[in-house]
């Protein structure tokens, strides 16, 4: 799923053995097409290119000629010095997109040669060659053919948009979809796309600007359109499930899956500070620390100690009533990491997940909720993804209100969150937020490795604090017998909080709670403990053991329980810029012990949740049962009354 450090190195002798090859294609190359109509059959007007003023520069001085080209012929380099209304010097810009196009047709012909020969590809070929390929293979063979065409389209489009990123101009344009997708094999489904290339940049590439707009559009839809395709096709698997590694070009083909520049995203939220979130003490207190845990990843090595030592959160869930100050939580937690990582030069990356995600076409959704996934787990950034009102976003299985959208967007999630290719290593976290959690997919929502409660403002001081905060200067109201924020001091704070759940809140799971204490006395031993948590299982089966690996979790995030010193995101050579064995032992050595009332509380605090969940999640089906016996009984009196009202 992730780019990783253990991807295959592709190495640049085998790239440059296809440079050649790739020259030739854009030279010039004869394609008839099948499925895609030209330029001209559209009635769109060709820009300067094929068959209109496109200058040739002699190689002997003072000699230019008229360059002539044939019916059907593909003339890249031609077509790209054509997008200047015919200067005869080619521009910083054409030169990039050549020198693109070029690598990326090399790196896509040298991937698709290393598939080919782990999937018994090129031994087929050879024997079709020679004559002697078996006629009980030849179905194996196209199929095999097939997935080549596939893999050398997906990771064309693929290195051409990666490597043209850091050059994208302010325009952007649209080509529409990309149509003639041939997959007879790798050359001729390259001849394709070249050729309809040419098409859109002959209808779009105007001027140098377009045409790299043109070029990474161009790009982008034809990833998509042969991903959608795969996604049907056999023979792929050993593709998808494979990583390469061009270390010149820091890229790495990663399956389907898109590559992306270790750049910033450029954050225009409103950052909220830590004082001015008020209440919700345990949730502040937690988003604090992972700000500063995700800023000790290692970037040479590609790992956090936090995610080594245990105690890093890699998925949370905060929770609570419309108003409680969730979307503050979020501004404060990208402002801290974006402050941090400012600070040591880090690229930080933050996106959302949102219902504009959700795409009535088929597999779409989940293709967008994967492009979230893998802009936030890029390990050479530092990550902070959301997904507000995942309750909306997400599907919960086995809902008939659910559409197929949001079902997509659940599957990628659970499998991204806690499947068998997850890769943790600390350098991004995902929060999923909700004011209904109960409607959140039981599985999905046990993939959640932290429960933030986002309850809001509790107390009198809280409410006093928050009022005047929100009330401004502006004003002449004296404050009267009041510390400003003095309750919102975050270690006093969270240590009566965490105290709080020394005995659970819920009136279920303090049954079971007292039951259980009733029978064996103290809950001091593992044994006790275990019998707690098997007693929380018969009371509600969805307990399971992901919950318990969630408790532990949490317990070991308790144990690392210390702020990194404020001093050290602020002067990077303390920290952040040692080695990643100094910074385990930096660490290492404030790491507290595990106490029983840190794993009973953390029991509770979890319990506590899901109960909370299981409640409203049962009153709501109660109410939608009551709601749907009502129409039948009336549906039932209007049929026998002749359907009269």
């Amino acid at each position: 799923m992730s780019q990783t450090s253990d991807a295959m190195e592709l190495r640049e002798e085998d790239i440059n053995g296809h440079m050649a090859v790739a020259l030739a294609l854009l030279t010039g190359f004869d394609h008839a097409p099948r499925i895609g109509k030209a330029v001209a059959e559209q009635g769109v007007e060709k820009s300067s290119g094929i068959g209109t003023r496109r200058r040739f520069r002699s190689t002997t001085p003072g000699l230019v000629t008229q360059r002539r080209t044939p019916a059907g012929a593909v003339q890249l380099l031609a077509r790209i010095e054509g997008a200047d209304e015919g200067d005869a010097l080619v521009s910083p810009q054409q030169a990039v997109v050549m020198n693109v196009l070029r690598r990326a047709i090399a790196i896509a012909l040298a991937v698709a040669e290393n598939v080919a020969e782990q999937s018994g590809l090129g031994d087929l070929k050879r024997a079709n060659l020679e004559g002697s390929l078996p006629a009980a293979r030849k179905s194996e063979f196209s199929e095999l053919l097939a997935a080549e065409a596939l893999v050398t389209l997906y990771v064309f489009g693929n290195a051409t948009a990666y490597l043209l990123s850091s050059h994208l101009p302010e325009v952007s344009v649209e080509v529409g979809d990309v149509d003639e997708v041939l997959t007879d094999n790798g050359q001729t489904a390259l001849h394709g796309a070249l050729w309809e290339l040419d098409q859109d940049i002959a209808a779009h590439g105007s001027d140098d600007e377009r045409l790299v707009a043109t070029v990474a559009a161009f790009a982008e839809v034809l990833m998509e359109k042969v991903a959608l395709r795969a996604q049907g096709a056999p023979r792929l698997e050993g593709f998808a499930s494979a990583s390469w590694r061009v270390e010149a070009d820091d890229f790495t083909v990663s399956g389907f899956s898109p590559a992306s520049k270790a750049k910033s995203t450029k954050l225009t939220m409103t950052f909220k500070k830590p004082n001015e979130v008020v209440g919700n003490h345990i949730a502040k207190y937690q988003a604090m620390k992972l700000a500063k845990m995700l800023m000790a990843y290692d970037f040479d090595r590609r790992l956090n100690p936090f995610a080594e030592l245990g105690g890093f959160i890699f998925t949370f869930m905060g929770d609570g009533a419309p108003g409680t100050g969730k979307t503050t939580l979020i501004q404060m937690m990208a402002g801290l990491i974006s402050e941090y990582c400012g600070n040591a030069g880090y690229p930080f990356r933050y996106q959302n997940l949102s219902t504009d995600n959700i795409d009535s076409y088929q597999g779409k959704s989940g293709q967008n909720a994967k492009a979230f996934i893998n802009n936030i787990i890029d390990p050479s950034v530092i990550g902070f993804g959301t997904i507000d009102d995942i309750d909306q976003l997400a599907g919960k299985r086995g809902d008939r209100q659910s559409s197929a959208g949001q079902l997509e967007i659940t599957a990628v999630l659970m499998e991204s969150f806690a499947g068998a290719n997850t890769v943790v290593r600390g350098n991004c976290t995902f929060g999923m937020f909700s004011n209904y959690p109960e409607n959140v997919d039981d599985a999905l929502r046990q993939r959640a490795g932290a429960r933030f409660l986002v309850d809001g403002p509790q107390t009198r001081e809280d409410y006093v604090d928050i009022l005047y905060l929100l009330m401004g200067k502006n004003h002449d109201i004296p404050l009267g017998q009041h510390e400003v924020f003095e309750a919102q001091q975050i270690k006093k704070a969270v240590a009566a909080s965490f105290e709080g759940h020394s005995k659970p809140h819920e009136a279920g799971l303090l049954t079971v709670y007292e039951a259980v204490r009733g029978e064996i006395g103290e809950l001091d031993t593992i044994n006790k403990l275990g019998t707690y948590l098997k007693g929380i299982q018969e009371a509600d089966p969805r307990f399971t053991g992901r919950a318990i690996k969630n408790i532990t979790d949490a317990v070991k995030v308790r144990a690392m329980d210390f702020e990194l010193p404020d001093e050290w995101m602020e002067q990077p050579d303390l920290f952040l810029f040692k080695g990643y064995d100094e910074k385990k032992a930096m660490i290492e050595g404030m790491r507290q012990p595990i106490t029983v009332e840190m794993v009973v509380q953390e029991i509770n605090r979890y319990a506590d949740s899901e109960f909370r969940y299981a409640d409203k999640s049962d009153e709501v089906a109660i109410e939608n049962a009551v709601r749907d016996m009502g129409r039948m009984a009336e549906a039932k009196k209007r049929y026998l009354s002749g359907g009269e009202q």
